[in-house]
């Protein structure tokens, strides 16, 4: 099933979806720091 990923400033990611099934909200977090 097609998911859309909508962030705050309007960018819209489009893809396929996984798990739960329905609307939700919730925060995407990323780093970029390099470990090893």
């Amino acid at each position: 099933m097609e998911k859309i990923l909508l962030l705050e400033d309007g960018t819209m990611f489009h893809g396929e979806g996984f798990g739960y099934e329905g609307e939700c909200v919730g925060e995407v977090v990323f780093t970029t720091g390099m470990s090893g």
